[in-house]
């Protein structure tokens, strides 16, 4: 008979003995896996690898990714270009003369922006804001107020110079326009609307663009456009103002805006400063602008490639400025260019359009020696020219030299065709010649030329003025085709 127990006791050690067995597989397993483990991180992470998280290195982010910090990282801060440059930015209130002006109001106002530059009352301004005033009065962001007088003007690049007698001025700090890249921040500062100073910001959205505005109303004999182009708000009354950068420095002078309405549409242009700077110089210094000539003909921005075709040439294939003629006796001649090269830089610096070629040269004085480096049948040439200056009431070329270069034979319009067009003024083309720019622009007998640089022809004496007075840049010619069209031609005279 057993003992209970004794029964009860083998019984818990039966049981105390399946327990260890069961816990001596699970250690066994888990030996077994750590082993496995090791052996694989072993295969996977070289002996010479150190593999460490250091915790406080990683930031730690919501995954909405909205902190303030990112926000103040993505945008450019404008506050202290704002603060330094509104400063330096002044009102312009001008009473117009009686033939009027593009801003006033029935009153005989007008208003535009001008930016400082000397402590001693020099402001630089566009030539339109003061083209046509007979008294001017500057009005300072302090709201001290000066009357002003006009140092110089210059049409053909639509800047002007303006003096204050004032002193202790805060000059604005100038830039470098070279060094402006597509895509880079700005701001528009000046007094759209007669409003108090306005900031609006914006990017560069182009470089070197020539849009037809300076000489459109007969106020440029040889225009000269480079504008900056930015979507930073431009409206009028910004006109004069300043474009600057994120540090507040200058790097162009407000001019216009591309507009069905008048006001701002996503485009304003701004005169590079590097060029303004040579511009203002001459006109405090000498109350006019000394420019240094090249001698060389080139097609217009708006020609180019038809013109190249005509002449068989790929205007892809053109990597520089395609010289379509050498005046004589110039700088270029005597430096040894040859009509068929192609300008690729000036003293360096790449040369990739006619636009930027002109604003090149128009910054530089007479005297000035340049080094051209340029293709000439595939082969890459240099040498140096010396610009010369033109003479005083001399013109470089004749009215018969620039009709050959139109191509193109003059009649007065009568009553009936300017009725049948709802013109006032125009001159018809009787006869084209072959080979002339009017051929290869397109333009056919039986056009009518209604103004030539903004300035309306009636008869062949003006014509012949007009076309006397353009004897360098571009002229601009409006015109209406035979088929009722109205179209903008642009005839380069070189720079």
């Amino acid at each position: 008979m057993y003992n209970l127990q004794t029964v009860i006791n083998s019984e818990e050690v039966q049981s105390n003995y399946t327990i260890m067995k069961k816990a001596g597989f699970i250690l066994l397993t888990a030996l077994v896996a750590a082993i496995v483990s090791f052996g694989t991180v072993k295969i996977m992470v070289k002996p010479s690898q150190t593999v460490a998280i250091n915790e406080e290195q990683i930031p730690i982010r919501f995954t909405s990714y909205n902190s303030k910090e990112n926000i103040a990282n993505t945008y450019a801060d404008f506050t202290q270009a704002a603060a330094m440059a509104t400063q330096q930015v002044v009102h312009i209130k001008v009473r117009v003369a009686a033939q009027g002006y593009s801003l006033a109001s029935q009153s005989g106002t007008g208003s535009g922006s001008g930016v400082i530059l000397s402590d001693d009352g020099y402001i630089v301004t566009n030539n339109h804001v003061v083209k046509d005033a007979a008294s001017m009065e500057v009005v300072l962001p302090d709201r001290r107020t000066f009357t002003a007088r006009v140092i110089g003007r210059d049409p053909n690049t639509d800047l002007a110079l303006i003096k204050i007698n004032a002193t202790g001025l805060n000059p604005v700090k100038i830039g470098n326009s070279d060094q402006v890249e597509v895509g880079q921040w700005v701001l528009a500062i000046g007094y759209p609307f007669s409003l108090n100073t306005t900031v609006t910001a914006g990017i560069i959205s182009a470089k070197e663009r020539s849009i037809g505005i300076i000489g459109s109303k007969g106020d440029g004999s040889a225009p000269i456009e480079a504008f900056i182009q930015t979507d930073a708000a431009i409206n009028p009354g910004n006109s004069g103002g300043a474009l600057i950068n994120t540090a507040g420095e200058l790097i162009g002078i407000n001019a216009a805006i591309a507009s069905q309405t008048g006001s701002y549409a996503g485009y304003g242009f701004a005169i590079p400063i590097n060029l303004a700077q040579k511009i203002v110089s001459d006109l405090r210094k000498f109350g006019v602008v000394k420019r240094g000539l090249l001698g060389v003909n080139f097609p217009s921005p708006s020609t180019e490639d038809q013109e190249l075709k005509q002449r068989g040439i790929a205007p892809g294939s053109i990597k520089g400025v395609y010289i379509t003629g050498v005046q004589e006796n110039s700088a270029a001649a005597e430096a040894g260019l040859q009509e068929g090269d192609i300008i690729q830089s000036i003293n360096g610096n790449a040369v990739n359009s006619s636009v930027e070629l002109s604003e090149r040269i128009a910054r530089r004085n007479p005297g000035d020696q340049i080094t051209l480096s340029y293709l000439r049948n595939g082969r890459l040439l240099s040498s140096n020219a010396t610009l010369k200056s033109l003479p005083s009431g001399e013109a470089t070329e004749t009215i018969n030299e620039i009709y050959n270069k139109l191509g193109a034979k003059f009649a007065p319009l009568n009553d009936r065709i300017k009725q049948s067009y709802s013109i006032n003024s125009g001159m018809l083309v009787t006869a084209i010649a072959r080979g002339g720019f009017f051929e290869k622009v397109g333009i056919q007998p039986g056009s009518i030329i209604v103004s030539v640089n903004g300035i309306q022809v009636n008869t062949p004496i003006e014509l012949n003025k007009t076309l006397m007075s353009a004897t360098r840049g571009t002229i601009r010619i409006a015109c209406i085709t035979p088929d009722g069209s109205r179209v903008l031609y642009n005839l380069s005279l070189g720079v």
